[in-house]
């Protein structure tokens, strides 16, 4: 039974607080990464038939294997995955910066910035309780409008040692250059140290479970990561005119992801809490993932009921969601009020499983609070920037005494001298 309480009422430890309880596997990806840095190919070839059951003859999927999955993929799928992806690079071809040049400002001095793609970009996508095609399209079209030049794809293979279907069509579809059947631990320090098939690369990105997160976060530092991600969340904002069946519906949406994921609706009526709370018990029975959702509601489902909407919206920022629904008539007016979330979903038409797939913003979203300074994946996690200087013997001589008087005020006399030399006599 999901829980219903009264902002301003109930104490805010009730309010705020998320079960995140997870077991501490930082020695075991510790061991795993160390191994494969290593042992290297050996060691994902016995961690593949350890984990994922599968007696694997190569790591990389062959040509023919991605012509066999693109012809084993339903056609309609086919027709639906490539939509989805225009629509995602038509939204984040706009994302694309520019070089800048300032000049003119002061005689002699140009400064500016340039952007460079990163090289290359490894990929992590999930195949364990759900095969997520959707991850491919949302993380390798981006990295192939900021032009990197080799992206890389892991994914865990099946007990046949196949990498899946789907997955493996996403990856054509997108661009991808390699592709992997590698997941776990081993397959984010394959990425970040190499072996002798997997390639180094200089970018992790992707979701995973407690384990991927983990050994992102000890690689971190070798190579880049994008986030450590946890488990999904989102909060819908709605009012009395909102149907119960679609909140509903949506909170169960996200609920039906992980055991650990968070579903709260804020409201200022108590009759849609109600009704809410209900149709959620009669939607939940029907679920495949029945059991994965009812955890979720459980533990994290919440249903917080406030005097005002803004209210809600002061609520909303404080959690800071992945994913946030403003079910509202006049959805616009509020947009502006809401500072901290990863995507915002608005009207009573736009369900966040509309972000998931096809709408086109991406759905690699900061999670557990960290919407209050993180952003979705895009195009700038693909991309680095350099600054450059130009300074004539002119410009550099109408400033060259303040640059040294700053040097020696931090005790840097080389500092200051390398400023200086240039104009002693």
């Amino acid at each position: 039974m999901i829980k219903i309480m009264k902002y301003g009422v109930s104490p805010d430890e009730e309010i705020f607080s998320k079960s995140t309880a997870q077991t501490d596997v930082s020695g075991i990806v510790s061991d795993i990464i160390k191994n494969v840095a290593e042992n290297g190919d050996q060691a994902l070839f016995e961690y593949s038939k350890k984990f994922d059951k599968a007696e694997l003859s190569s790591l990389e999927v062959s040509e023919d294997e991605i012509a066999e999955a693109m012809d084993t993929v339903d056609p309609e799928f086919i027709r639906v995955i490539n939509e989805a992806s225009e629509n995602i690079r038509d939204f984040h071809k706009h994302q694309l910066r520019n070089d800048l040049v300032i000049s003119g400002k002061k005689d002699g001095v140009i400064l500016g910035q340039k952007i460079t793609p990163i090289e290359k970009v490894g990929v992590y996508v999930p195949a364990g309780t759900a095969s997520l095609p959707s991850t491919v399209l949302m993380t390798v079209i981006p990295a192939k409008i900021a032009g990197c030049s080799e992206i890389v794809m892991v994914t865990p293979p099946n007990p046949s040692g196949k990498a899946s279907a789907v997955i493996t069509a996403a990856a054509k579809i997108a661009g991808v250059d390699r592709i992997f059947k590698v997941g776990g631990a081993q397959a984010v320090a394959a990425l970040a140290y190499g072996t002798e098939t997997v390639p180094r690369v200089d970018k992790i990105v992707g979701p995973g479970n407690a384990f991927v997160a983990e050994a992102k976060k000890q690689v971190f530092g070798r190579v880049a990561i994008d986030m450590i991600a946890g488990p999904s969340d989102i909060l819908v904002i709605a009012d009395k005119t909102a149907d119960p069946k679609f909140v509903a519906a949506d909170l169960l949406s996200q609920a039906e992801h992980d055991k650990m994921a968070s579903a709260v609706l804020v409201t200022d009526s108590q009759a849609l809490a109600d009704e809410v709370c209900s149709e959620i018990e009669a939607q939940l029975a029907m679920l495949p993932r029945a059991e994965i959702a009812g955890a979720s509601i459980e533990s994290n489902g919440k249903i917080i009921v406030t005097d005002t909407l803004d209210d809600a919206v002061t609520v909303a920022d404080r959690i800071a969601p992945e994913h946030i629904e403003i079910c509202l008539d006049n959805p616009f007016e509020y947009l502006g009020k809401i500072k901290n979330a990863g995507s915002i979903f608005l009207g009573k038409y736009c369900p966040e499983a509309l972000g998931d797939y096809l709408a086109g913003p991406n759905h690699t979203l900061p999670t557990n609070g960290t919407a209050r300074f993180s952003s979705p994946l895009s195009v700038d996690d693909f991309i680095k920037k350099s600054q450059f200087s130009y300074f004539t013997s002119e410009a550099l001589e109408k400033v060259y005494k303040d640059v040294a008087f700053f040097a020696e005020q931090e005790g840097l006399h080389a500092h200051a001298k390398s400023a200086t030399i240039r104009f002693e006599k």
